[in-house]
């Protein structure tokens, strides 16, 4: 299939580089759909309200519940968050593979 060395290191680093790529837009589409997403944030303040009319009515359950639902609001927009950091530090180590991959290959500079 590969004639050579060189167009089989050439294949893998580019296909480490498009791997990279999209792992890059992958989270930075990830991250930016966290900031522009407002909902998660409108059934927070939904629920603070909730939580405080429960509480001037001396509705024990409805707080409980109510703070149950922020605190699953929280994790949910953290562990997007981190999924979207982890794949562009995931794409940068991509990204640099493939520089090492093609290294060799590369003319040395005067």
């Amino acid at each position: 299939m590969f004639s050579t060395t060189e167009g089989l290191i050439m294949t893998m680093a580019g296909s480490v580089s498009i791997a990279g790529i999209l792992c890059l837009a992958l989270g930075i589409i990830i991250m930016v759909r966290q900031a522009i997403n407002k909902n998660i944030q409108t059934i927070a303040n939904q629920t603070t309200k909730l939580a405080e009319k429960g509480i001037t009515d001396g509705v024990s359950g409805l707080v409980g519940n109510a703070s149950l639902l922020i605190d699953a609001l929280n994790n949910m927009a953290k562990s997007n968050t981190g999924i979207g950091i982890f794949l562009v530090f995931l794409s940068i180590t991509l990204l640099i593979g493939s520089y090492f991959f093609i290294r060799p290959l590369l003319p040395v500079l005067p």
